[in-house]
Order: structure tokens, then sequence, then C-alpha cells
């Protein structure tokens, strides 16, 4: 997984403070806004706003502009549009309309609002054969954070695109829902090292408030992957949980040439001052270091050195 990824995964913690907690990190406003944009799509209809969402490929940002302001604006006109959109006969126009019903309403969505947009992802969800289609439902199952998606998803899980599974991992997300739990189980070990890291990152931070042997245990399988990153969603995981078995698998990559800062998080979290020292010695500046490294760096070390006082 790249550094956009991680980058993604920040955004997702920093989000949980300004809007709803369930919103899967794909579907974050991660794009920063092009200049004007706002104003520019203020002024289009409803059906100008459509076509504009369906312009281009599908990571397009005037595209996905079109899309939030059409979530902010949560008319019945857009929520009918969209719900049309979900039952056309094209693939990119039923995956669209999951997209825009998601976060229809923005922060100001109603429970009745939500309901209806799950409602009809739902419906549509039963009868869709599309990877990318079906990509888009599951993490708009994950925004609306209904539980009727656990056991509409859970059956997707073996799905042989791993897009398909990616959905899965977004929708599940925010469920603690033991199916739920055990379908995120599974996947940390997917194939896949996209689905592994998000599934991962979804039992060690996102339920952190689930502690069961059998997701620890999945969490430590995932300490001898070959992912950096996705060996340091593991070890958060796990120190935030007290598990012993991670001070060992720490130290070593505390030790390592390289030192994710997921590592240091993981220091924080677990609260042995006898990594101290260790901590200290990644103080020296390097040429890898980045100011972020620096600053979670410098608040581990003193968060343990008050737990020596």
């Amino acid at each position: 997984m790249t550094i956009d990824h991680r980058i993604e995964k920040a955004t997702l913690e920093a989000a949980r403070n300004l809007e709803d907690a369930s919103l899967p990190p794909r579907l974050l406003a991660l794009r920063r806004p092009l200049p004007g944009s706002a104003l520019i799509m203020n002024g289009h209809s409803v059906p100008e706003l459509i076509a504009l969402s369906l312009q281009g490929d599908k990571e397009d940002d005037a595209a996905w502009e079109a899309v939030r302001e059409l979530r902010e604006r949560g008319s019945d006109e857009v929520f009918e549009a969209a719900v049309k959109l979900l039952h056309s006969a094209s693939a990119r126009e039923r995956g669209r309309g999951a997209d825009i019903l998601a976060q229809l309403g923005g922060r100001r969505r109603s429970d009745e609002l939500i309901t209806k947009c799950a409602d009809e992802v739902l419906s549509a969800l039963a009868t869709e054969q599309d990877a990318a289609v079906l990509d888009a439902m599951g993490a708009a199952l994950g925004h609306l954070r209904d539980d009727r998606a656990v056991p509409a998803l859970q059956p997707l899980k073996n799905h042989p695109d791993a897009d398909v599974r990616m959905g899965v991992v977004m929708g599940m997300m925010p469920h603690r829902d033991p199916v739920a739990i055990q379908t995120l189980i599974e996947l940390s070990r997917d194939v896949d090292e996209d689905v592994r890291n998000w599934a991962t990152f979804s039992l060690g931070t996102q339920a952190e408030d689930v502690d069961t042997p059998e997701l620890r245990d999945a969490l430590f399988d995932r300490l001898t992957d070959s992912n950096a990153e996705l060996r340091g969603e593991a070890l958060v995981g796990l120190a935030m949980r007290k598990d012993p078995r991670v001070l060992e698998p720490l130290r070593r990559e505390l030790e390592g040439d390289t030192v994710i800062v997921l590592a240091v998080e993981a220091t924080q979290a677990l609260e042995d001052v006898s990594l101290l020292p260790l901590l200290r010695h990644l103080q020296a500046p390097t040429s890898q270091d980045t100011g972020h490294f620096l600053s979670v760096l410098t608040e581990a070390i003193a968060h343990l050195e008050g737990l020596a006082r």
C-alpha cells in the first residue's frame, strides 16, 4: 500500500472529530477542492451536476466535485436522480448512483434519509454483478452504517475480484457485529495486499473497542507480513490492546534500518518504558525523517518519560 493510503487513514482519524465516524476512508473528501469549484458547482442544476459526475474517468476531480455538491444539496430531486442512476443499464451510472446516495444530505442528513438511501443500495446490491459497482455499493453501505449491510455483503467476501472484497471491507468497517468482525479477520489474510491492509487497519484501530483472542491472533499473524505498513497496523492494534506478544516484534521494528511512524505510535500505545532507549536513539537526525515522524516521536518519548517518573 502506498503512502497515499496512509494519508487517507490519517484523514479518516481527523474526520472522526468532524463528521460521522463511520465514513470509509476512500469516500472521504480527500481531494483538495479545485479553486473556485464550489462556487462553480453551486450554479448548476441537478441534471447538469449528474452529467458532470459522469464525465472523465471514475476518479475525475470535477466529477467528484459534482458528486459532493449533489450530496450537500440532499434534496428529493437529487435522491430521485441518484436512484434512477442506481437502476441504469450503465454500470458507470449505477456506481455513481451509489456514490451519491452514500452521503446524501451531508452532515445534515436525517435518520429517515439514511434509511431510504440504504434501502435503495441494498435492493440494488441483491442483483448487481459488476465488480466496480459492487465496490461502490460496499463503500456506500459503510457510510450509511445500516446493520443490514453485514449479511448482505458477507457472501461477497470470497468474490474473485479484489475490488469487490475491498468494498466488503469498507462496508464492514463501522460494524461490531460478530459476523462483521469475523469477515474482517478473514479478509486480513486476503491474497490482495490492499485488501489485507485495510482489513488489518479496520480491526486494529477502527475496531479498538473489540478485543477477542481471534482478533488478536489475526493481528499477530500480520506481524510477519512483507509490507511494512501492514505490519505497522498490526503492531498498533496489538499495542492498543496491551498484548504482550507485540513487545519483541515491536523492538525489532524499532531496531530496523527503516522505522515507520506506525511503529512509534505502537510504542506509545503499548506504554512499555523499556522501549524508551530505542525511541531516543531515533532522535538522531536522518535524511528519512519528516516533520510528522519527528512530531509523533517527540510525543511518544514524552509520554513514556512521564510513565517512567
